[in-house]
């Protein structure tokens, strides 16, 4: 399985998209500051996640949430952020 997932910072309204195929050690390796990108803003809370079953669907709507602030938007509003 492949997943895209969003991570709430617990700090601040900091929220992450993002892709792993194995969706806990990433969410580990974010809350231990492991990824350039998001080792500032940590502790993390998984917000949100999504399953796939072939890696390009994944990555395409990974890219779908961070590039298109409509679909975006639809996302938040539903989740309430």
């Amino acid at each position: 399985m492949h997943y895209v997932y969003l991570l709430k910072s617990k700090n601040n309204n900091f929220v992450y998209t993002g892709f792993s195929s194995d969706l806990r050690k990433r969410f580990i390796e974010h809350n231990l500051g492991k990824v350039k990108s998001t080792k500032f803003y940590k502790p993390f809370d998984l917000i949100y996640y999504e399953a796939y079953n072939n890696k390009t669907s994944a990555l395409k709507r990974e890219l779908e949430i961070k590039n298109n602030s409509q679909q975006k938007e639809i996302l938040f509003k539903r989740l309430g952020l």
